[in-house]
């Protein structure tokens, strides 16, 4: 997923003399045609982010789009306070690429692991929040981006992922895609967890001839609400899920709109326990161990239906 964005991003760079890349002490093959082919719309700094993201700042002052991209938790927590004055107080339109989102970098350890960061940025006045569910969409995002008028942070995860997205389904920051009808219960769910929702969802109907519906809400700020309360009110029952603590995130503004509505739907939220993930291994161990899998979260919404309807 990463590669697609990189190279979606080099595109645009070709096509579009204001956007510009900017990289945190990577690889040193990271873009390196878009290094040779036009080296005054590449950068790569060292290992300083918070300096980076005030030069990003004063790049988007004078009209460039910086494309900015290094580890999800080195955007989100060591550069909090210059994303928020630098560029958010500001409304510039500066792109941050975070990779790694959730638990890709499971072999690295809680360090790593950005398990917080679509919390930390919901609180961003202006800021949008995009986690894609494949290399593809990713692809989609990424073009959509070069028009959004204010900061943008894409959640970028591991790669390799099923590619779900459908290339023929317009895709727009901001509004939800409603993969699958179900009147039954509704997942609501964001980047490569809605690969898991849609196989949940096919176990659930195989198993326990339950329908679920699985919106893909690949853009967590602005939340979709029109799409959420209708799903919300065809079904009366929301699965939300999410590969980030319960705390904050995707689940977190699903509750905070259905109360703002004062609809009679309950909400369960599936996620990360609020504490620092345990252990090393490989990503889809750790969501296991979260509850996460496919087969875990159908069991969950499955005993949910059992228990509302006892």
């Amino acid at each position: 997923m990463r590669q697609a964005a990189l190279k979606m991003v080099h595109e645009l760079a070709l096509d579009h003399p204001k956007v510009l890349f900017i990289g945190s002490d990577l690889g040193a093959g990271t873009l390196k045609d878009l290094r040779a082919e036009r080296p005054e719309q590449f950068f790569m700094e060292g290992v300083c982010e918070a300096n980076i993201i005030g030069m990003a700042a004063g790049l988007a002052m004078e009209g460039f789009v910086p494309y900015f991209n290094t580890i999800a938790t080195f955007i989100t927590r060591r550069c909090l306070e210059q994303v928020a004055i630098d560029i958010c107080l500001h409304n510039l339109p500066v792109r941050l690429l975070g990779s790694g989102g959730g638990l890709v970098y499971a072999p690295l350890g809680p360090t790593h692991l950005a398990f917080d960061d679509m919390a930390l940025l919901r609180t961003m006045p202006n800021m949008a929040i995009v986690a894609p569910s494949d290399a593809e969409e990713m692809r989609r995002a990424i073009a959509a981006s070069l028009d959004w008028p204010g900061p943008l942070y894409m959640r970028i995860a591991k790669g390799n992922d099923p590619v779900i997205s459908r290339p023929d389904t317009p895709f727009a920051i901001g509004r939800a895609i409603m993969l699958r009808d179900g009147s039954d219960v509704g997942f609501v769910s964001t980047g490569i967890m809605t690969g898991r929702c849609l196989a949940a969802a096919d176990r659930l109907a195989a198993e326990h001839g339950i329908e679920a519906s699985v919106l893909h809400m690949h853009t967590v700020k602005p939340l979709d609400e029109a799409a959420l309360l209708a799903l919300a009110n065809s079904t009366g029952t929301l699965v939300t899920v999410e590969e980030h603590s319960r705390n904050g995130g995707l689940g977190t503004a699903v509750l905070e709109t259905i109360g703002d509505s004062r609809l009679p739907v309950r909400v369960h939220r599936l996620g990360l326990p609020d504490r620092f993930p345990e252990g090393y291994g490989s990503q889809d161990h750790l969501l296991t161990k979260a509850g996460l899998d496919a087969t875990q979260i159908a069991a969950a919404a499955a005993t949910l239906l059992r228990e509302i309807r006892l």
